[in-house]
């Protein structure tokens, strides 16, 4: 079905060839732009009272932006002025001095201005002096002082309404807004996918073939929003991001560009939606800058699009085309778009909708095997029982170090062997019985009320008791697990008494150790 969009003031209607039945859509008020396609600002400042001074202390850029008409009748006004004003002048002197009055100038007399005898006369003579023409006829004489000052006033003043009025028109004429109007930009931008990624995406040329030196190109989203404390920010301004961070902003604008701004999470259009588009109410503002080749002087070209001028689902038609040496451009379809598939959803719910589908699944950190009695359903009470004896040997160790650091140092080498010497019931290495009779008084005291005593009976008691909840093979499995069993079930030696030589422990200690044990 083929449907041909007619627009009749504001009432938009549809119209479908093939049943040839008309039907009228909903009437839709036209939208305010903040700046119009061509690029003009749709802005007037009212109210300004008393700040319209400004305007004339800058008279010189308030005449430059001035439309046209009234550049040229202020520059014809002020010319036919300046010499109305000095051809008065010439005469009102000649008048003064009786030069009117000698029709013929008389052989006598000396005229202030030969030649000049009513005021057409004295407009000439002032005509022909500030053009520079000077035909020969009439001239200032040497006889009058006041016409000689007259002259200079006159040659001063002309120059600088010359300067100021031909300067004034010749930036007029050079301004580079003209040449914006050989930058085109599409008239719809477009939403749709770019190597998997969601984007908006609109399209710039140049039509002259010199080049824009030193293009850049911004976007701005122009929206109304309340903030979270209330208050109303109408036509607010929000950056584009088109490519600032990767240099994509720069453009070597030679042939047709399609610029892309991808839609993220850092993007205002991160929650908009191909229903949502329908009901937004927006405005990007696209600013494309560059110094013109031949002139140097920057030019800024404008556009902006509408809500209603974004194409969901749409991609712009390529235009290049490789020819016989060159490249050809074809500008009849600069502007036409065709249908993608493209996703209705906005990027948001996309992420939703994946995050859902494939959640991330919560690390778990891998059960160890026990080396003694394997990874069996009691994993858990095995570790805790196997884990208590580790902890009474940490908390040995966190009360060992609040001894002083003499005493640390002196008994560390003692205190490792006898711990061995008492968790494997063997003698000391290097063939030697000890004792804690050797430690200091101190350390034994510790040593006495921490250590535990390991017995035969209560170490089958901990095997049984670990076996109570499996079954035969478990139980099988343990002991071939535990060959440990059996050496621990053998008798512990008991630890060989040092004879003390003196009737206290602390008699057989050094002097330093004495003495600190005394002070303490």
């Amino acid at each position: 079905m083929s449907a041909v969009r007619r627009k009749f003031g504001e009432d938009l209607q549809v119209v479908d060839t093939s049943r040839t039945v008309t039907f009228s859509a909903p009437v839709k008020r036209k939208r305010q732009r903040f700046v119009e396609k061509n690029g003009r600002c749709n802005v007037q400042h009212g109210n300004l009272g008393g700040e319209t001074s400004r305007y004339l202390s800058d008279l010189f850029t308030t005449l430059v932006d001035l439309k046209w008409r009234w550049n040229l009748l202020i520059f014809i006004l002020t010319y036919t002025v300046a010499w109305l004003v000095m051809a008065s002048m010439w005469w009102v002197i000649a008048y003064i001095r009786g030069d009117l009055s000698h029709g013929g100038h008389d052989e006598s007399s000396t005229p202030c201005v030969a030649n000049v005898y009513n005021f057409p006369s004295a407009f000439l003579f002032f005509i022909e002096t500030e053009a520079t023409i000077g035909y020969g006829h009439r001239y200032i004489t040497e006889k009058c002082p006041e016409g000689i000052i007259l002259f200079l006033f006159q040659s001063l003043l002309g120059s600088i309404v010359d300067a100021f009025l031909i300067g004034c028109m010749f930036i007029k004429m050079s301004q580079p807004k003209k040449r914006a109007e050989t930058l085109m930009f599409s008239q719809d931008a477009v939403v749709s996918q770019r190597d998997g990624k969601l984007c908006l995406m609109f399209r710039v040329g140049n039509l002259r073939n010199s080049h824009m030196v030193s293009a850049q190109i911004r976007c701005k989203l122009i929206k109304s929003r309340q903030t979270p404390e209330g208050e109303f920010l109408p036509l607010d301004q929000c950056e584009l991001d088109v490519g600032f961070g990767t240099g994509a902003d720069q453009l070597f604008l030679v042939s047709p560009l399609t610029i892309c701004h991808e839609i993220n999470t850092n993007s205002p259009f991160f929650d908009l939606s191909q229903r949502s588009l329908m009901n937004e109410q927006f405005e990007i503002v696209v600013i494309l800058e560059g110094i013109v080749e031949t002139t140097g002087m920057t030019c800024q070209a404008r556009t902006s699009y509408t809500e209603d001028e974004v194409l969901w689902g749409h991609r712009f038609l390529p235009v290049m085309s490789l020819e016989e040496g060159f490249f050809r451009v074809d500008y009849s379809q600069f502007h036409n778009t065709f249908e993608v598939p493209t996703p209705p959803y906005s990027v948001k719910e996309q992420e939703e909708k994946n995050s859902l589908t494939s959640p991330n699944p919560l690390p778990v950190a891998p059960s160890l095997p026990s080396p003694l009695l394997g990874n069996s359903g009691r994993g858990g009470r095995r570790e805790r029982l196997l884990s208590a004896d580790h902890a009474d040997h940490m908390h040995l160790e966190d009360q060992a170090y609040r001894l002083p650091n003499k005493l640390q140092r002196m008994s560390s080498t003692k205190e490792e062997h006898l711990w061995r010497a008492l968790k494997t019931g063997s003698a000391i290495p290097g063939g030697k019985a000890s004792s804690t009779g050797d430690l200091s008084l101190s350390i034994q005291r510790f040593r006495s009320s921490s250590i535990p005593v390991v017995r035969q009976g209560h170490l089958e008691e901990q095997v049984q008791l670990l076996s109570l909840d499996g079954d035969a093979e478990d139980v099988d499995l343990e002991k071939h697990r535990l060959p440990a069993v059996s050496t621990i079930s053998t008798p512990i030696p008991a630890p060989v008494q040092v004879p003390l030589a003196g009737s206290r422990p602390e008699d057989n200690l050094p002097a330093k150790l004495r003495k600190m044990n005394a002070d303490r």
